[in-house]
């Protein structure tokens, strides 16, 4: 009588799970650099995508002040609280000192700070206070109130993936208008501005 040898398990794949399993990363990161090709590709302005949390209600603000700083009307800086913006239209600024397209856009920050219906607050991020002390004595202080969010966590709320970003929030406390990215003429003229005159002519 012939035997029947019982069908040995296929030994090949154990080794081909771990070949896919190595390769695993490099297909998420090609994918990842295809869809950011694609964006770069598509003609659109990146910094003008769309917050999620545009139309919803601004994240809570409770930040301790930058110590040392003044306001420009030269009292002590207040904390950044729900407080200091309440019932006002706001521009809420994302900066640091060591952020270089801060330093580009502080000219036209300063400007909207000058604007009687605009209050323009900051968030002070993952910063030195020292340094973010001389980077407002140096090129001016727009801010009616700072808060410093030293590990990033109200960023997080914010949903800000990198800095400068600003949020123009209403006096209800809806998020308005979102700008990642530095502020130059053209977004300004294009795409702050009438979002302040029509925030202003709502009301």
């Amino acid at each position: 009588m012939t035997s029947t040898q019982a069908p040995q398990p296929d030994e090949r794949r154990p080794g081909a799970l771990r070949y896919l399993l190595a390769a695993l990363p490099l297909l998420i990161f090609a994918a990842l650099a295809l869809i950011f090709w694609s964006q770069l590709n598509s003609g659109r302005d990146i910094s003008e995508i769309p917050s999620a949390l545009i139309g919803t209600k601004a994240p809570k603000l409770d930040l301790p002040p930058l110590e040392g700083a003044v306001t420009p009307s030269g009292q002590p800086m207040p904390a950044l609280t729900d407080a200091a913006v309440k019932g006002r239209l706001t521009l809420v600024n994302v900066w640091a000192s060591w952020c270089v397209p801060c330093r580009q856009e502080h000219p036209i920050i300063l400007e909207l700070s000058k604007d009687p219906r605009l209050t323009v607050v900051g968030i002070n991020y993952k910063d030195r206070n020292d340094n973010a002390l001389r980077f407002l004595g140096e090129l001016g202080n727009p801010f009616s109130a700072v808060g410093i969010d030293p590990n990033g966590k109200a960023a997080i709320d914010w949903g800000v993936y990198g800095i400068p970003e600003s949020f123009l929030v209403a006096a209800d406390g809806t998020i308005l208008y979102k700008r990642a990215g530095p502020f130059d003429k053209k977004t300004l003229k294009e795409g702050l501005m009438p979002a302040i005159e029509k925030a202003l002519a709502g009301l």
